[in-house]
């Protein structure tokens, strides 16, 4: 089966749209969303009744922390951050934050784990930006293979028998094989605000059988996506950093 995994989408309709109709162009016949649907963009309600559609046709989501953050004013966030899910807040209806509250913070699925950050704790929402994080991720997984976003930055990670560690930046649009006998730690980029110095929307696939994942990269309307953050009164600087993608 051909997986098509998106991480931190954030509102970011366009961004979004591009990558559905790649990810169907390259014959996707199943979606996993990785987490914050919402938060930062300015369609959130666009976004999460996007997600429910996925979800009702078969589709696998987690929960994120921008996601969390609408229900629980527990979250700790920066002050544009925090601006922009008081924003969100009050544009969900009833049943769309309902949806979000109601995500598992995980799901398994054969050698497969989906988390929006990483597998020791969940809920603390930690990054995965060394050799470290990721060993405490894959180290705490029982499946083989755990796939994340949350950095917004794509990665990749494996684990030998012997608890030894490499990582590496995936090339664009070339597949990897993710051997057994070694357990992976697949970090996604980000859908709605990459920060890897590349604005293109970041996606994967994953085909199953051949087990080969594929780091894409889209290019999209980033224009018209940062002027409706600024028509609706959110932070200038959501608008500004997604031309650059930091």
């Amino acid at each position: 089966m051909r997986l098509a995994i998106f991480a931190d989408i954030h509102a970011n309709r366009e961004a979004f749209t591009a990558c559905l109709d790649a990810a169907r162009a390259q014959g996707a016949e199943r979606m996993i969303c990785l987490g914050d649907v919402v938060g930062y963009g300015a369609d959130p309600e666009w976004a999460v009744d996007t997600v429910m559609s996925l979800v009702e046709a078969g589709a696998l989501i987690v929960r994120g922390n921008h996601d969390n953050a609408i229900s629980t004013s527990a979250e700790s966030m920066n002050p544009v951050a925090q601006a922009a899910i008081e924003w969100t807040r009050g544009r969900l209806g009833e049943a769309q934050r309902r949806f979000l509250a109601e995500l598992p913070f995980t799901r398994s699925e054969g050698d497969h784990l989906y988390v929006h950050s990483e597998a020791s704790d969940p809920p603390r929402w930690r990054y995965v930006h060394d050799a470290f994080s990721a060993g405490r991720s894959m180290q705490a997984a029982d499946a083989q293979i755990t796939f994340c976003g949350h950095i917004h930055q794509p990665a990749l990670y494996s684990m030998s028998a012997t608890e030894k560690i490499t990582s590496f930046v995936p090339v664009t649009g070339v597949p990897v094989q993710l051997l057994r006998g070694r357990r992976w730690l697949a970090v996604l980029g980000s859908v709605g605000q990459p920060r890897d110095g590349n604005p293109a929307a970041a996606f994967a696939m994953y085909e199953t059988e051949k087990r080969e994942i594929t780091y894409l990269r889209v290019a999209y309307d980033i224009a018209t996506a940062a002027r409706k953050i600024r028509d609706n009164g959110l932070p200038p600087f959501l608008a500004d950093r997604l031309s650059v993608g930091r």
